[in-house]
């Protein structure tokens, strides 16, 4: 076991649906190299996974977002599936939970359908990203560059396709959470 994020609180952004791997694979690794993960969500209770095909494990809520903040965390790790970033980014208050990451400059790994939710708050704008093909386009429109490989690292935003580039995802999300708060450019339109 490493000890590269000893100390560092992370918080996992969630809600039913959830891509089960996307979820757990990177929560087990974040663990394991220290950290101290928290899984967020709209409601308390447990979230319910999505395996592949069907309904799959369910996970403890720690906090609901009307429960959490941001500056209580070090890093956000968002998982995908198609229904899970679908209803946290239709929820405002977990759209700001994301954009106060991002505008403190805290690393925020998101994987697969995950970038919807980067879409909604607004932090894609000039980033070079990833994600599941289908969300290429809509990356783009919000001015993102999207590009297809496995990882994606971007001053801080770590972007990753689909579950089977969960090792990558999962190596760069600890390296990046450890290095810390990145230096954001604010635009003009930000």
């Amino acid at each position: 076991m490493n000890n590269k994020l000893d100390g560092v609180k992370v918080a996992i952004l969630a809600t039913d649906g959830f891509e089960q791997s996307e979820l757990f694979e990177p929560k087990k690794a974040l663990e394991e190299a220290g950290a101290d993960v928290r899984v967020v969500s709209l409601k308390s209770g447990e979230i319910k996974g999505w395996n592949h095909t069907n309904w799959g494990a369910s996970i403890d809520v720690d906090l609901t977002v009307d429960e959490a903040n941001a500056d209580d965390f070090e890093a956000l790790q968002l998982p995908g599936g198609v229904m899970n970033p679908d209803k946290l980014r239709m929820n405002g208050k977990a759209v700001a939970f994301v954009r106060a990451f991002y505008d403190a400059g805290k690393p925020i790994g998101a994987i697969c359908h995950a970038p919807w939710t980067l879409i909604e708050a607004d932090v894609v704008r000039g980033k070079t990203v990833t994600s599941w093909a289908s969300l290429r386009k809509d990356l783009e429109n919000a001015g993102a560059v999207w590009i297809d490989e496995e990882c994606v690292v971007d001053n801080g935003l770590i972007t990753s396709r689909k579950p089977d580039d969960i090792p990558a995802f999962n190596e760069k999300i600890i390296e990046e959470f450890a290095e810390g708060v990145h230096r954001r450019q604010k635009s003009a339109t930000q």
